[in-house]
């Protein structure tokens, strides 16, 4: 069985969590709780194009808001 995370004939969402995390996410597969689509199915490669435009600060949300805080 091909993992379906790897499968690059698969179908995706693109998942955003509240810290700005990004997942790729099999179609076929129920978003879990404290995540929101943030692309709507697409292709393998495309999805992860989007997350590599969109995800640009690996960071947690939070703990880039509190170094810049710290200065």
């Amino acid at each position: 069985m091909t993992n379906p995370f790897e499968d690059t004939e698969g179908r995706y969402l693109v998942l955003i969590n509240d810290e700005g995390q990004h997942s790729l996410w099999p179609a076929f597969a129920e978003v879990p709780g404290g995540w929101q689509v943030a692309q709507e199915e697409s292709g393998h490669e495309e999805s992860l194009a989007y997350i590599e435009n969109h995800w640009t600060d690996m960071r947690p949300r939070s703990v880039a808001e509190a170094m810049n805080r710290a200065g």
